[in-house]
């Protein structure tokens, strides 16, 4: 008659630990989203998986990237965090950082083994958004601080250098993501799906900065 009890007791016991492990999962995403180190500490104090998942499987250290928090994002890869973990959408926290252009994050990154090969949703490089939406000083720090790709083709059929014309504005910030990308080997020749060159697309859109920038590259 005792077997029973125990085996709910044993059942009722294993139910109340997940649930407690959900919950400090929860508090320690909650923290990191938030910009909350005390409750961050409090949480890894714990003893959780610095890169337990929520249920779009984005880590802490992915919630801090989004935020801007650049003080937990540091304080969770002291812990360990991985820069690699890729989320249900595809996002890691360097593929992020780049999109957002979190510079000073990408620096602390560089020391915990970004996968320069992993992809976003799009295909894309932690180059090719930081480029588009002229991140100035995460190009600079993405082409001359590792050796990612400058050439990469993303699905789209877009290189860095073509999302800078195609998506940018051709402004100031954009002219400098441009000379950028070309002095760090960008192809100025290496066109669209459509055959259609970097050049070509400055000029019908009118960037007559971008296009001479890449025309004095060599774009034809």
């Amino acid at each position: 008659m005792i077997r029973p009890y125990l085996a709910v007791l044993i059942w009722l016991a294993g139910g109340l630990a997940a649930a407690q492990t959900v919950s400090s999962a929860q508090r320690l995403h909650a923290a990191a989203a938030r910009g909350d180190p005390k409750s961050l500490n409090e949480a890894l104090s714990a003893g959780l998986d610095v890169d337990a998942r929520d249920a779009l499987g984005q880590t802490a250290l992915l919630l801090a990237v989004q935020g801007g928090h650049n003080s937990i994002a540091g304080a969770l890869m002291e812990r360990g965090a991985s820069v690699n973990a890729q989320a249900a959408n595809q996002d890691t926290p360097w593929l992020l950082a780049g999109a957002l252009g979190r510079a000073e994050m990408l620096a602390l990154m560089l020391t915990r083994g970004p996968d320069l090969l992993i992809r976003n949703r799009f295909g894309g490089t932690a180059l090719i958004p930081a480029c588009e939406r002229a991140h100035v000083e995460t190009v600079r720090l993405l082409t001359s601080s590792t050796k990612i790709d400058v050439n990469h083709v993303n699905n789209p059929g877009w290189t860095c250098l073509l999302e800078i014309v195609i998506l940018g504005g051709g402004g100031p910030r954009h002219q400098e993501a441009a000379r950028l990308a070309l002095a760090a080997g960008a192809d100025p020749n290496l066109a669209d799906s459509q055959g259609v060159t970097p050049l070509t697309h400055a000029r019908r859109r009118g960037q007559a900065e971008v296009a001479r920038l890449i025309a004095a590259a060599g774009g034809r």
